[in-house]
């Protein structure tokens, strides 16, 4: 076996100094990270033992221990408000997610009881107008100790850098890192106003419908092309490019042009009268709804749950089962 090196004597002019240091003990300040993530979470002390059915004082003592174990300030305090100093926001952006993590670790693996916690959700715009009234009626009153954060847009959002937990995304799937369930497979639906299609014609062929303007809809720029079930292509043209269904069903029903939607979300419109849908024997593929999700195959039971409420939602919606890997 070789030696070690002997070590070498300082050239002349250089000074070595050799300090002890005992590293934090944050693994027995359990009591303390809570307290402070909860404090920053509430914006203050007394909120944060409110939540926590404990005192101020209690909540004060702790944040203090851990500062003097960390030999760091971590909030500015005065009497009108409190606020995190650069070394709190550092030390609060990296303990946070940890914490969370832990409670997700522990939630997995209830496979029964109702969920409980903070969910942060994204989905398309105009399918969460949709879900809103019975994810409130419903499901959050199933709930009672969950905390929803819902997020409605069209555009591809960051599951992870955003901070999500789960995201409902329609059509073909990218993310190879993510867990995903396909939920439902929906119908599609070409739907134009009676005062437009008066105005412009009502086609009988896809030729016909080319000649007339769209509202079109637009991911990252690009207008996206409507692709028939025999593999017909058209690529809308308009004065109008939207980028949500939210956007396109008032376009449509503001008589700006043939719009692309999901069935279900344009339906009541459908039935009213209000919007009428344009080359119906025509097939248009179904769209597929999936969720996703970045927790492998520990997933959060607040999750699972809140996936299985949205696909019976979808069900109920008129969406088609579709066999597919369930999140577990």
């Amino acid at each position: 076996m070789s030696r070690a090196p002997a070590p070498t004597s300082p050239e002349k002019g250089t000074s070595v100094v050799l300090r002890s240091h005992k590293m934090p003990s944050l693994l027995n300040q359990s009591a303390s990270l809570i307290a402070f993530v909860r404090a920053v979470e509430a914006g203050s002390f007394s909120a944060a033992a409110r939540n926590a059915g404990t005192t101020p004082s209690a909540i004060s003592k702790s944040i203090a221990r851990l500062e003097t174990e960390l030999n760091a300030k971590l909030f500015r305090r005065s009497t009108r408000m409190l606020s995190l100093t650069p070394e709190g926001q550092a030390f609060f952006e990296r303990v946070a997610p940890l914490l969370q993590a832990i409670d997700d670790s522990a939630d997995a693996l209830r496979h029964t009881g109702g969920a409980r916690g903070h969910l942060r959700v994204s989905m398309p715009s105009d399918l969460g107008r949709l879900l809103m009234p019975r994810i409130h009626s419903v499901f959050l009153t199933d709930h009672p100790d969950l905390e929803l954060d819902l997020t409605l847009v069209d555009h591809h959002v960051d599951l992870i850098r955003e901070g999500y937990d789960v995201i409902f995304r329609g059509g073909t799937l990218t993310d190879s890192d993510l867990k995903s369930r396909t939920l439902a497979q929906l119908d599609m639906a070409l739907v134009a106003s009676p005062a437009f299609l008066g105005e412009w014609g009502t086609p009988n062929t896809i030729e016909e419908l080319r000649a007339l303007p769209f509202a079109r809809y637009q991911l990252k720029g690009r207008t996206l092309p409507i692709v028939f079930a025999d593999g017909e292509t058209l690529v809308p043209r308009g004065r109008i490019g939207l980028d949500s269904g939210f956007g396109l069903r008032a376009a449509a029903l503001g008589d700006m042009g043939v719009a692309y939607l999901m069935k279900c979300t344009v339906q009541h419109d459908l039935d009213s009268g209000a919007l009428v849908q344009v080359l119906a024997d025509h097939p248009l593929p179904s769209l597929a709804i999936h969720s996703l999700h970045a927790f492998g195959a520990l997933t959060p039971i607040r999750i699972k749950l809140f996936a299985d409420f949205v696909q019976q939602e979808l069900y109920r919606l008129g969406g088609q089962f579709t066999p597919s890997h369930t999140i577990s």
